[in-house]
C-alpha cells in the first residue's frame, strides 16, 4: 500500500493551506490545460483517482457528468470532500487506487491530478485503467514532472536557480525518492517521461496530448511568484484514448 502521507495531522494542516487547496480547480495554475484536454462531460461516468477535496469531482458533475466516483486513500481528504459536496451524483470511496476493485468497462473518463506519482506500478495500473474503460474511453491525468521527482540530493528544492544544489542525477534510474515536503520522509515514484508514455502505449492506449506544464505570460502577471516555473515545468499532463 502507498504511503498515506494526507492523513498524518501536520502534513494535512500544511497542505490546507495551498492555494489549490483553498480555492479548488480556480487555484490550480495547470487547470485550464488540463480542462482543454478533457471531452465533453456530458453523460460520461467519470471515475476520479486520488480526488482529495473532491474539486474536480464537483466541477465534471456540474459539467453533466453522468455519475463521478471519487476514490482516495486519506480519510481526511475524503471528509473534506464529502462536506463540501451534496450532489446525489457524486460518490466518495475509501481506497488505494493500486487496487481498484471496480467493473469491467464502468467509466466513459478516468482522470487523476498530481496522484499517480505516488504509485509503484504504473505500467499495472494502465492495464487496470483500461479494464474499467469502455472503449473509445479517455484516461486524462497530471503528474509532478520527472524533473522533479529525478533528484536524489535533499537540498535540491531549495534554490532551484543554484546549480550545484539543482543535479537532474539519476533521471534515468527509476524508483522512490523520498523528500521533504511540507514534512520530511514523504515518499514520490520518480519514472521518466518515456515510461509514462511506453506504459500507456503498452496498453493499447493512443497519445492525445503530452503538455510539459508551465506558466502562461498571463498567468505570472497575476502570480509574478510562478515566474520561477519557466526554469522547468513543474508538471506533466497526459490525455490518451482507447
Amino acid at each position: 500500500m502507498p504511503q498515506n502521507i494526507y492523513d498524518n495531522p501536520e502534513f494535512f494542516a500544511g497542505y490546507s493551506q495551498f492555494l489549490r487547496s483553498r480555492e479548488g480547480l480556480a487555484g490550480a495554475p495547470e487547470w485550464p490545460t488540463l480542462r482543454s484536454m478533457l471531452p465533453p462531460m456530458t453523460g460520461l461516468r467519470v471515475l476520479d483517482l486520488g480526488c482529495g477535496f473532491g474539486a474536480f469531482a464537483r466541477w465534471a458533475s456540474e459539467m453533466g457528468a453522468a455519475h463521478v466516483l471519487g476514490v482516495d486513500l486519506s480519510e481526511k481528504m475524503l471528509a473534506q470532500a464529502r462536506s463540501q459536496t451534496p450532489d446525489p451524483n457524486i460518490a466518495y470511496r475509501l481506497g488505494d487506487i493500486e487496487r481498484l476493485d471496480l467493473p469491467d468497462a464502468a467509466f466513459d473518463l478516468v482522470y487523476s491530478s498530481l496522484a499517480l506519482h505516488y504509485i509503484k506500478n504504473f505500467g499495472r495500473m494502465c492495464a487496470t485503467i483500461r479494464r474499467l474503460l469502455t472503449p473509445g474511453g479517455h484516461f486524462v491525468f497530471s503528474v509532478e514532472h520527472p524533473i522533479y521527482t529525478a533528484p536524489r540530493n535533499p537540498g535540491w528544492q531549495t534554490d532551484p536557480t543554484d546549480a550545484t544544489i539543482w543535479p537532474l542525477n539519476d533521471y534515468l534510474r527509476e524508483g522512490p525518492r523520498v523528500t521533504e515536503w511540507i514534512t520530511p520522509g514523504v515518499v514520490k515514484q520518480h519514472r521518466t517521461i518515456a515510461t509514462y508514455v511506453d506504459s500507456l502505449l503498452d496498453q493499447g492506449f493512443r497519445l492525445t496530448r503530452l503538455e510539459e506544464w508551465g506558466p502562461s505570460p498571463e498567468q505570472i502577471a497575476e502570480h509574478p511568484d510562478w515566474a520561477n516555473e519557466v526554469h522547468r515545468p513543474p508538471f506533466l499532463l497526459i490525455g490518451a484514448r482507447l
